[in-house]
């Protein structure tokens, strides 16, 4: 490979990653429109729904969201009436997220969600599985920048 080959859109690992997760999630937006909720607020509402009353940093942690991005995101879903921010009482310089009634009750509408937008998907059970399990391993290596 010389030199200007490294430079080659088609020869970037990053780039089929970004259009893929574009295209995903715009798979998302039909079902998610109907909650009234963003791509990462519903991704927010999964770690909520799997674990509730958690730190910002543990969000932020799951979320791989800093807080620049995760701050703004939880006020706009607690305008929302889906969370509320609580400052701990232990140590005040911890928010705790917590889900509404309104947040615990959007699970049920959004059961099929996963299912809807996996049958869009041209990938096998198998390929998907593998797919899921190389991504993780890239998220899990130290400075991936994943």
């Amino acid at each position: 490979m010389n030199n200007d080959d490294v430079l080659k859109l088609e020869n970037q690992l990053c780039f089929p990653l970004y259009a893929c997760s574009r295209q995903v999630i715009k798979l998302y937006k039909p079902y998610l429109d109907t909650l009234g909720i963003t791509y990462t607020q519903y991704l927010t509402l999964l770690a909520l729904w799997e674990k509730d009353q958690v730190t910002v940093k543990h969000l932020g942690d799951v979320l791989y969201l800093d807080s620049g991005t995760l701050t703004p995101l939880l006020k706009k879903m607690e305008s929302m009436a889906i969370l509320r921010r609580i400052r701990s009482t232990e140590d005040e310089r911890s928010v705790l997220i917590e889900l509404t009634s309104k947040g615990h009750a959007m699970k049920m509408d959004a059961y099929d969600i996963p299912k809807q937008v996996a049958s869009k998907l041209k990938l096998s059970h198998e390929d998907a599985k593998e797919l899921h399990r190389i991504l993780h391993l890239l998220l899990l290596q130290e400075g991936t920048g994943c």
